[in-house]
């Protein structure tokens, strides 16, 4: 009996798990095609080094991460494979500061593809700005005339370093790693609502049932044990495999074949409103099945299962994958934990 509730718990933990990984991979998909996580730190550096008159480019609600911010003018500098030049041609701060970054960018679009800034690298490309500028107060006076928002941060961190270069530069580098440390919190808080209305839009449009998920291996399991009883007890156990197997009366054992030929988590993923099936040496056949999907989206009995698998989405797939070890004894060994 044990048995019959861990393969139920295995079962369900390993869809969960393949469900969270289609999920992430279907985010993850949608955020390198739109270029959000590059837009999201470019639209914030905009804002901080050149400001704009009060008006913001980053997203100032969850809606507009993935609404507005992926289709409106791209705040993102173009892309350029030079190297800096010795007369800068840049005519904002963020330009001048994409010079200094064309090392670590690849094209994509003509738009540079950055989404991540080393600090150290920041402050180093601060650095040669402050040389170009003409050394930190003359830089310093010409953010506070064009009314930067970068002008308070690094005019602390000029006070802060005595006039010590080395020591603004490490000043200027903790700065941007604080705030990079709570930009990225904020994209993540936004991902995490993407990431529920995105396990809806799966839950639904597979119309996976959870609760019914788990009956169906109970079922597999009572099959699978009624054809050991039926091979032991012999003919006279047939009797109640037939009552199993109406469909076929005379050969229940074909009826055995048919269902667990489609195992549970076929059925589980056959309920879309388009479904594929590849019989035994023959081509795939799809078939449409939206009235069957639809009657199941609307139906009250199928609701709690949906919940379930909702919410079990929204754990993720490394809470699953954890589970899945711990229920099947699998163990990583020391080399990959660290890659």
């Amino acid at each position: 009996m044990n048995s019959v509730y861990i393969d139920l718990a295995i079962g369900l933990v390993l869809a969960f798990l393949l469900f969270s990984l289609l999920l992430s991979g279907v985010n993850e998909g949608l955020v390198r095609l739109l270029g959000i996580r590059s837009k999201f730190l470019w639209a914030y550096l905009k804002d901080t080094l050149d400001g704009d008159k009060g008006k913001k480019s980053i997203p100032g609600t969850i809606a507009e991460v993935f609404s507005s911010l992926p289709f409106r003018r791209d705040e993102r500098p173009a892309y350029s494979a030079k190297p800096p030049p010795v007369e800068s041609a840049a005519t904002s701060w963020t330009g001048l500061l994409y010079e200094r970054l064309r090392e670590i960018d690849h094209g994509k679009d003509g738009k540079t593809s950055i989404a991540s800034i080393p600090p150290g690298r920041f402050a180093m490309a601060m650095m040669e700005i402050v040389t170009g500028e003409g050394g930190v107060p003359a830089m310093l006076a010409k953010l506070e005339a064009g009314g930067s928002p970068l002008y308070r941060p690094l005019q602390g961190a000029w006070d802060t370093a005595h006039g010590d270069l080395d020591a603004f530069r490490k000043a200027v580098e903790q700065w941007f790693d604080g705030e990079m440390s709570r930009l990225t919190m904020l994209y993540r808080r936004y991902v995490r609502w993407v990431l529920a209305v995105l396990g809806l839009v799966l839950t639904l449009l597979f119309s996976m049932d959870s609760l019914e998920y788990g009956r169906a291996i109970l079922t597999d399991n009572a099959i699978r044990a009624q054809v050991a009883a039926t091979a032991d007890g012999g003919a006279q156990s047939l009797r109640s495999l037939r009552e199993k197997c109406p469909d076929h009366p005379a050969d229940p054992y074909a009826c055995v074949t048919e269902v667990l030929s489609a195992p549970a988590f076929v059925q589980m993923v056959g309920h879309a409103p388009v479904s594929v099936r590849v019989p035994d040496g023959g081509s795939p056949k799809w078939s449409w099945n939206g009235g069957e999907w639809l009657q199941r989206l609307i139906s009250p009995g199928h609701w709690p299962g949906f919940l379930v698998t909702f919410f079990a989405l929204l754990f993720g797939a490394p809470f699953w994958w954890d589970i899945l070890r711990r229920l099947t004894g699998i163990r990583v060994r020391a080399g990959e934990t660290g890659k």
